[in-house]
């Protein structure tokens, strides 16, 4: 692949995929197509010599609050979940190696049979390696949720931006699919989301990027080669930042 005529944008990033993203049209488990196309677009940035990190949810398995209402205990629940996030990360790691990029999954449950344990600096050394890496099982504690663990592992790691996938194209005044006067931010201040209850991620989750000046772009996953328009430093999605006139944030 040609150079690109500039540099990219970040040089770290994080990309939090929920793990719904991963059942495709399905609804429910994984689709080979759907992971198959996400573990191109991660190459697509690799070839850009970007670093990239994985933080994956297990919606499209089990979800901890899911499992509440039918009697199942909620930290037992969330532990299940975390489980769900290493099923999800070892399908992932599998897509994103089959297109040629070397991965590492490490977990905050050990489980050394199937992941490394996590240990951020040797989560570190791999992406300065150029391996992509998967962080599973969320913070390994319950009541904490795959976006919590987004942003932590994002400043721990340096990052320079977490990427929220979703399936809609950046952060709305309501749900678009429910009321079609909803208007699209294409800029939020963390203090916005978070009074206005935008649900960009969970409150932990935001004010850990707040705290630590850590950007979130929100943006449409289903729309090939998004990744890439915003580590090239393309305007895609939305953009939650302190400040609303810097460009990345």
């Amino acid at each position: 692949m040609a150079a690109p005529a500039q540099p990219p944008a970040y040089r770290r990033v994080l990309l939090k995929v929920s793990g719904e993203a991963l059942a495709g049209g399905r609804g429910y488990g994984i689709d080979p197509e759907t992971i198959g196309r996400i573990a191109e677009e991660i190459r697509e940035v690799v070839d850009l010599g970007v670093q990239v990190a994985v933080v994956i949810g297990g919606g499209n398995i089990f979800r901890g609050v899911g499992g509440s209402p039918g009697g199942i205990e909620r930290a037992t629940g969330d532990y299940m979940g975390m489980l769900a996030t290493v099923i999800n990360a070892l399908a992932l790691q599998d897509a994103i190696e089959k297109a040629g990029v070397p991965t590492r999954v490490l977990s905050a449950i050990e489980m050394r049979a199937v992941a490394e344990p996590y240990i951020r600096r040797r989560a570190m050394r791999h992406l300065e390696k150029g391996r992509v890496v998967v962080f599973a099982a969320g913070t390994g504690n319950p009541f904490f949720t795959t976006d919590t663990a987004g942003a932590l592992r994002a400043i721990e790691i340096g990052a320079e931006a977490i990427l929220k996938a979703t399936k809609v194209d950046g952060i709305y005044t309501a749900d678009p699919a429910k009321d079609p006067s909803a208007a699209r931010l294409p800029r939020v201040t963390y203090i916005e989301a978070l009074n206005r209850g935008l649900q960009v991620m969970d409150t932990t989750a935001i004010s850990l990027c707040m705290e630590n000046k850590l950007p979130i772009v929100v943006f449409d996953l289903t729309r090939r080669g998004n990744i890439r328009r915003i580590v090239m430093g393309e305007p895609v999605g939305s953009v939650v930042s302190a400040d609303l006139t810097s460009p990345r944030g």
